[in-house]
């Protein structure tokens, strides 16, 4: 059996569904999926978890951590030595969602072995499948990754005929970030897609960038989704009023209707693993909750998501 480290929660998931968890012996101070990943030894750390920042802050504090020291996480050195992993589990995507590839593979060179650092790097649906094959293949448990692909991707193409029942198309605005907006990049856009709306905004299989509000105003959103990176339900909250302090807010089609909707991105939509076919799911819910009522919102104590608007 392989020791598993994983750094990213994502990977952590990818590791459970596969049936691993007995061997992931650390895991990232963001894993909180599965519940047993929550008593593992963490080996990495971020400075800044103050509840308290603005969004607008912690964009900020981010843009300037980058550029002046490069990341802004930090790995216990001997706690990682001391787990003594076969496998890292690590990507190479983005700066801010984890420990920087260059860092992680730097310092798996320096330990007994030395372990095999794995990247997982996805952009779209079909990315994360290879993700999960990639996990099993090195941890030798192949074809559970089949069978977990299969039961997803039986979920995915029922989203797919159902939606085909519906004859509208929604114009849905998924945003990654409020203050400054960013469009949803990634598998975002497809999402979006198979669910049965349309994001003119979204960068499909690219990455997500800052957008003027302009463009969002042009854009002229029927539906709005707040899927902020790293926030739940709760922190959404505080952030959908400052999106409705913006100018001209309630000239928005989706706030004419009461469209606007947090989700729990920090679960389900920024999270690259095995929920991001429920993230569909939930998608589809909010884009056609007559033709998915199982997955619309259940009310204002809903985890998952909650209308706003």
């Amino acid at each position: 059996m392989k020791r598993i480290v994983s750094l990213l929660p994502a990977a952590t998931e990818i590791a459970a569904a596969l049936g691993l968890m007995d061997q992931v012996v650390g895991v990232s101070h963001e894993c909180d999926f599965p519940q047993e990943a929550n008593g593992r030894p963490r080996v990495t750390r971020c400075s800044v978890h103050d509840p308290g920042l603005t969004s607008r802050d912690v964009d900020a504090w981010v843009r300037r951590t980058l550029r002046e020291g490069g990341t802004i996480y930090a790995i216990d050195e001997p706690l990682l030595c001391k787990l003594r992993p076969d496998v890292i589990l690590t990507q190479k995507l983005c700066d801010v969602c984890a420990v920087g590839y260059g860092t992680v593979a730097r310092l798996a060179d320096t330990l007994p072995g030395p372990p095999q650092v794995v990247n997982l790097e996805p952009s779209s649906l079909a990315d994360i499948f290879d993700n999960i094959r990639h996990v099993a293949e090195v941890c030798g448990v192949g074809k559970r990754a089949d069978e977990l692909i299969t039961r997803l991707s039986e979920r995915i193409e029922a989203v797919r005929r159902r939606v085909n029942r519906v004859r509208n198309s929604p114009r849905c605005l998924l945003l990654e970030w409020v203050d400054p907006p960013f469009c949803c990049g990634h598998w975002g856009p497809e999402l979006v897609e198979i669910a049965g709306g349309h994001d003119s905004l979204g960068r499909k299989h690219q990455p997500s960038v800052k957008i003027g509000w302009r463009e969002v105003l042009d854009a002229r959103p029927e539906i709005v989704v707040l899927a902020l990176c790293g926030y739940n339900v709760d922190r959404e909250r505080r952030d959908y009023e400052v999106l409705r302090s913006f100018p001209e807010f309630d000239s928005l089609p989706a706030a004419h209707r009461g469209e606007i909707y947090l989700v729990d991105a920090s679960a389900y939509f920024a999270r690259p693993g095995p929920r991001i076919v429920d993230s569909l799911e939930i998608l589809a819910g909010i884009l056609h909750p007559e033709e998915f009522p199982e997955f619309a919102s259940r009310g204002p104590d809903d985890p998952r998501l909650v209308r706003v608007g």
